[in-house]
Order: structure tokens, then sequence, then C-alpha cells
């Protein structure tokens, strides 16, 4: 949908409407409440990400990530879901996403995340009711509030920084910068979970063959259960790409993104116990190889979703006319000056 313009301003192209019908910051005044406003905006931004930094220390996240013990099994654990976060990154057919943007994204998802650790808690508290809970409560936390809280907080990471930068220049870019908030939340994730079990089964142990017992098969689970939210966040990621490039639209698909992302992760959340059991039962294997093997369908099913859109995608770039993937000198796409200037006036609302 075009941008809608005032009919005044339609109807005389050619007139100075400063005020009337058109505005740009002309006066000092002008001038203020444009600085005012961007110092408010920042200031906002800054604030969320002070929280975050401080609810990181009080909930343990530094010294989760810290200790060396703990630190070894975390990165083990990770190693899956960064793997996923890699593939989708290798498999954007637009410019490479820069170094800095990614480590940015995955830092501030490692901060916010701390935002779903407390929600999740005082929901719980409110409710009366959580995770642990009956077959129906549980399910009904899990898709009320576990998955839409920790997907917002995963979306939250990457639109307070990547998706403000002008190098966010594509749809897909959305699905790779949701990938690398997904790994983000495994990680600190994972070290929390990993630190409660070792602190818990081994009290001051040396690293060695009774903490390696302790901590390896919370690691395996935690390892296994990281590509879920590579996969959750990487498909609401997308959709705020969509939003970014179709502002007219801009609530309803961020809203879309996060209702797909959060019903996929209380489905996994609700199903996974349930699921693991009759794959073993029917099997006969081990239980954690049937949770293995229960991971494996699920993530595989809903992950051909992000990377069929993602393959869409590619497809449709590699077949457009050559003018459409054009880059300036910089290798900044090419856009109309108005254009550009509207969209950096966007982004700051």
């Amino acid at each position: 949908m075009p941008e809608r313009r005032d009919p005044v301003a339609e109807a005389t192209n050619d007139d100075d409407l400063y005020g009337i019908a058109t505005w740009e910051p002309r006066s000092l005044l002008d001038r203020l409440a444009v600085l005012l406003y961007r110092g408010l905006v920042f200031g906002a931004r800054g604030l969320v990400v002070l929280v975050g930094v401080v609810l990181f220390f009080a909930i343990g996240g530094f010294s989760a990530v810290t200790d060396p013990r703990v630190g070894l099994l975390t990165v083990l654990s990770a190693v899956p879901a960064l793997a996923l976060a890699g593939y989708v990154y290798l498999t954007d057919v637009t410019e490479a996403e820069p170094l800095d943007l990614l480590v940015a994204t995955f830092l501030l998802s490692v901060l916010t995340a701390t935002f779903a650790a407390v929600l999740n808690g005082v929901a719980e508290g409110v409710l009366g009711f959580g995770a642990r809970g009956g077959l129906v409560t549980s399910t009904l936390f899990f898709f009320l509030v576990v998955g839409p809280v920790e997907e917002t907080v995963k979306l939250l990471a990457v639109r307070l920084y990547a998706y403000r930068a002008q190098r966010f220049s594509a749809v897909v870019d959305g699905a790779v910068y949701g990938a690398v908030a997904g790994l983000g939340f495994a990680f600190i994730e994972n070290a929390l979970y990993i630190t409660r079990q070792v602190d818990g089964a081994v009290a001051e142990a040396e690293f060695g063959v009774a903490l390696i017992g302790a901590g390896g098969g919370i690691t395996a689970i935690r390892a296994l259960a990281g590509p879920g939210h590579v996969i959750y966040s990487a498909v609401a990621g997308y959709y705020l790409g969509l939003a970014k490039f179709n502002p007219d639209y801009r609530g309803p698909l961020v809203i879309k993104g996060l209702l797909l992302a959060a019903a996929i992760h209380g489905l996994y959340n609700s199903t996974v116990g349930i699921g693991s059991a009759l794959v073993q039962a029917a099997t006969g294997l081990s239980s954690l190889a049937a949770f293995l093997t229960f991971v494996v369908v699920f993530d595989g099913a809903f992950g051909l979703l992000i990377l069929n859109k993602v393959r869409r995608y590619n497809g449709a770039f590699r077949t457009a006319p050559d003018d459409t993937a054009s880059a300036d000198d910089d290798g900044e796409a090419a856009v109309p000056d108005d254009v550009s200037l509207r969209e950096d006036t966007d982004e700051r609302s």
C-alpha cells in the first residue's frame, strides 16, 4: 500500500506547505523537538538494557557464564543451536550480516532473557500454577505465558539494535537475527540450568568425574532443547523483517510472527514429555535416545517452515531483475532520497 499523503500536499506538490500539510525540521524549536524525541527513545532503550544487566547479575547469570566448569558444559550444550543458527546465516543470499550486529543481538538476547525468567516466575505466582502443574494447567501455562513471553523478549533483542540499522536491508535478515537471538537465549538458559544441576548434585566439586556425571546429563538435554529456540525466534524474526519493509502492516505482521513462534514453542513444551515417553514405549530406546528422536522430528518439521520461507525468498531474489538488488558504492541498497529520509524517521518511532 503506497504511503498516504494529505490531499493538499498531493494536489500542490510544488508549493511549500511546511507546517500546513507537510513538515520537516527547520527551525531551532523543530530541531530541539527532534533531539528530545531521539533522546527519549535512546533513553528508553538504554533503560531496557540497564534493567537487563541488573537482572542478569541478580539471577546469577554472571556467575554462571564465568564459572569455567559450567562455562565449558554450557558451550558444549550450545553447539547444536550454534550450528542451526549458522546454517540460517549461510542460507541468506543477500549481503552477509555484519559481525557487530550479530554479536550485539546475541548479547542483547542474553540480557533480555532475564526478563523472561522474572516474568515467568511472577506469572506462575499470580496464576497459582505453572510448568510443574497438571497436564491442563501446564499446557495453558506454556501456551499463554512461557511461549509468548520468551518469544517476545527474544524479538526485543533484535528490535533494540539490529532492526534499526540500515544494514538490516532485506526481509530475510529478520530470520538471521531472530536465529541469533534464539542462540543467545538458549546459551544463558542452558547456563542457568546447568549451574543449578551442578551446584545441587556436587557442592563445590572440582572439575572431574563427579562434576561431569552431574552436569553431563543436563548438558545433553539442554543441547537438544537449544535448537528449538533458534527455530521459534527465526520464525518471529522473519515476520519482523516483513514488518520493516511493509510499514503499513507492521503491527499485524509482528503479532503474526509472535503468535506463530509462541504457538510452536508452547506445543513443544506441552508435548515433549508425552511424546518422548511414547517413542520410548514404541521403540524400546533409552529415555535420552527417545527424547532425541522426538526433538529431531519436532524441530525438523517446524524447522522446515522457516527454511522453506528462506528458500522461497532466495529463489525470488535470484530471479529478480538486477536493478532490484543493486547497491550503491557503500554496499547499501540504493533508495531514493525521500524514501531514505522517511525510513530513517520511521525507525526512530
